[in-house]
C-alpha cells in the first residue's frame, strides 16, 4: 500500500490532468477508493438483511408471532399482513441513531480526520453486529441496531467526503460511485444470507445478523492502511503530512503544488471566520448549498427506493410469491442495480450529473406509475384479490426496471454530488447535515411505510411518481453541472448560475500561501 506508481492500463500509464492539477491515477488513490467505498458495505448489508428478515419465519416465530399468526389467516388483506408498530421500530431505530451521530461525526471528522471517522463507524458496527445476532429479547436487537445507526451516521458522513478529495478531479464521480456500487454489494451480499438462513428453522436468523461483522471487520482492518485526505490534513493545520500524502495518491513524479495551494487557500478561508460551520451554512453567501444539502436527501428518499429496497421481499410477498421466492426476487433486482451502477461509474464523467438525473427521472415516474396501475387493477383497493401470475411478474420487471434507473441517477449522484459542491470551511458540516436528514427521512420512512401501504394501497407509489416530477424540473433549473471541475474550484460555479449568483459572489484573487506546517 506504500508509495504511489501508476496505473498500467493496455500499456500506458493513466495521466490524470484537469485545470491546472497534474497526477497519476496510482495504486495508492485506487485502494484508498475501494477501502474508504468499503463503508458503503455496512449500509447496504444491513438495508437488505432487515428486509429479508421482516418475513423471515424463524425471526418472526422468535420476535414477532403476532405477525405469523396474520400470515396463516386465510382473510387477510394482503397490504396489511406487515403493518406492526414494534417491527417498524426495529427497522426504523437504525435510521434514527444514525440521524443523530451524522450531525456529531461533522465535528468529530474535523478533529480526527476523515480515516479516523471511518474507523469509528466500523468499531461501532462490529459491536452492533455482535449484539444483534446473540440477541434474546426484543431489546438487545434495539440496542443494537442503534448502534449499527451511529456506525452508519459515522461512515456514511466520512466515506463519501474522502472519495471526493482525494479522487482525480477528472474522475471524481467514477471514484466517488464506488461507494454506492459497494453499498449495493452489501445489499446483494446481504439477500444471498438471507435466501440461505430462509431454509434454516429456528436460528437462521442469528446467521443473517452475525455475517455483518464481517464487513466491519474489513474496513476495521483496511482503513488503518490508507492516508488521510490532504484536505483534511491541512485543515488540522499539518500542511507537511498533506503534502506527502498528496503525492502518496498523486504519483511521486506528479507536481502538487498548485493543488496543495488551493487546498490551504480553502482552509484559510475557514480560519477567517469564527462562528462553526453549523452556524456559517445558514449565511446568505452559502445559501445555494444550504439548500442542496437539504434538497438532495430529501429528493432522494422521495424517490420512494430505500422503501422499495427495504421492503422489496415483503412487496413480492404481497403480490403473491413465497418467502423463498421473494427474497430470490430482491437477488434478481441486486444484480440490476450493480449492473446499472456501472454504468453510471462510466457515464458521470462523461455525460454530467445533470443528465443522469434527467434520464433517470423519466424512468422512476413510469415504473412507479406501472406499480400503482397494477396493484391497483390486479390487487385491488382491499387487497382481497389474488394477483394474477404475469401481473405479479410484470411487478418484477418492472421493480428490476425502476432499480437500474435509480441506479444510474439518484443512487449514486446522491453521493457524489453533496460530497463535491460544498467549500472547504463547510464540507463537514453539510455532508453531516445532508447524510442527518436523509437518515431522518428514512427513519419516516421505515416508520409509516408498511402502515401507508396498508392506508393508501397502490396510491403510496402514485405519491412516489409526483415527488420524482418535482425533484428532476428542480435539478434541471437549480443544480449546476460539477463534471470534472477540481473540488476546490466548484465554488466558483454557483458564482456564474442564473440564479445562485445573486448570493455567491466570485473569490477575489488571492496571494501566495504558504505551503508549510503551522498556522497557514
Amino acid at each position: 500500500m506504500h508509495g504511489g506508481g501508476a496505473l498500467a492500463v493496455d500499456g500506458a500509464v493513466a495521466e490524470v490532468t484537469g485545470s491546472g492539477y497534474g497526477g497519476e491515477i496510482t495504486f495508492t488513490v485506487v485502494m484508498s477508493c475501494l477501502m474508504a467505498a468499503s463503508g458503503g458495505l455496512i449500509f447496504g448489508y444491513d438495508i437488505s438483511i432487515t428486509g429479508g428478515l421482516t418475513q423471515m419465519e424463524s425471526f418472526l416465530q422468535a420476535f414477532f408471532p403476532e405477525i405469523i399468526q396474520k400470515m396463516n389467516r386465510a382473510q387477510q388483506d394482503a397490504y396489511c399482513i406487515f403493518d406492526s408498530q414494534l417491527l417498524t421500530t426495529f427497522v426504523s431505530s437504525l435510521y434514527l441513531a444514525g440521524m443523530f451521530a451524522c450531525l456529531v461525526a461533522g465535528h468529530v471528522t474535523r478533529k480526527v480526520g476523515r480515516r479516523n471517522s471511518m474507523l469509528i463507524g466500523a468499531s461501532l458496527f462490529f459491536v452492533g453486529a455482535v449484539l444483534n445476532c446473540t440477541a434474546v429479547n426484543i431489546y438487545m436487537l434495539v440496542i443494537g441496531r442503534v448502534l449499527l445507526g451511529f456506525a452508519v451516521g459515522f461512515t456514511n458522513q466520512s466515506a463519501p467526503v474522502y472519495l471526493a478529495e482525494i479522487a482525480p478531479a477528472r474522475w471524481r464521480g467514477a471514484f466517488t460511485t464506488i461507494f454506492h456500487f459497494f453499498l449495493n454489494i452489501g445489499m446483494f451480499v446481504a439477500d444471498l444470507v438471507n435466501y440461505r438462513a430462509n431454509t434454516i428453522p429456528v436460528w437462521g436468523w442469528r446467521l443473517s445478523l452475525g455475517v455483518g461483522i464481517v464487513p466491519a471487520a474489513v474496513i476495521l482492518l483496511g482503513a488503518a492502511f490508507i492516508p488521510d485526505s490532504p484536505n483534511s490534513l491541512v485543515l488540522r493545520g499539518r500542511v507537511d503530512e498533506a503534502r506527502a500524502s498528496l503525492r502518496r495518491i498523486r504519483g511521486a513524479s506528479a507536481e502538487v503544488d498548485a493543488e496543495l495551494s488551493d487546498i490551504v487557500r480553502a482552509a484559510e478561508e475557514d480560519r477567517r471566520h469564527e462562528s462553526g460551520a453549523f452556524r456559517r451554512i445558514v449565511r446568505r453567501e452559502y445559501r445555494p448549498h444550504l439548500v442542496m444539502a437539504v434538497a438532495i436527501p430529501l429528493f432522494f428518499e422521495l424517490t420512494g427506493m430505500i422503501v422499495v429496497t427495504l421492503f422489496t421481499p415483503l412487496l413480492f410477498y404481497t403480490v403473491g410469491f413465497t418467502s423463498q421466492k421473494a427474497i430470490l426476487g430482491s437477488i434478481i433486482t441486486d444484480v440490476v442495480s450493480l449492473a446499472s451502477i456501472a454504468v453510471a461509474a462510466v457515464a458521470v464523467d462523461r455525460y454530467g450529473r445533470r443528465s443522469l438525473f434527467l434520464v433517470g427521472g423519466g424512468v422512476l415516474v413510469a415504473c412507479l406509475v406501472g406499480m400503482a396501475w397494477i396493484f391497483g387493477a390486479r390487487l385491488g383497493a382491499d387487497g382481497g384479490k389474488a394477483m394474477p401470475r404475469g401481473y405479479a411478474v410484470a411487478v418484477v420487471a418492472l421493480v428490476c426496471v425502476y432499480t437500474a434507473g435509480f441506479g444510474v441517477s439518484w443512487g449514486p449522484l446522491k453521493w457524489i454530488v453533496p460530497s463535491e459542491i460544498f467549500p472547504l470551511e463547510v464540507r463537514s458540516a453539510g455532508q453531516g447535515m445532508s447524510e442527518a436528514i436523509s437518515l431522518l427521512l428514512t427513519f419516516v420512512q421505515t416508520q409509516s411505510f408498511l402502515e401507508m401501504l396498508c392506508s393508501f394501497k397502490y396510491g403510496a407509489f402514485a405519491y412516489n411518481a409526483g415527488w420524482v416530477v418535482v425533484m428532476t424540473a428542480f435539478v434541471a433549473f437549480f443544480l449546476p453541472e460539477t463534471k470534472g471541475v477540481p473540488i476546490e474550484s466548484v465554488r466558483d460555479l454557483w458564482a456564474r448560475h442564473w440564479y445562485w449568483k445573486r448570493f455567491v459572489k466570485p473569490a477575489p484573487a488571492q496571494p501566495p500561501v504558504k505551503l508549510a506546517d503551522g498556522p497557514v
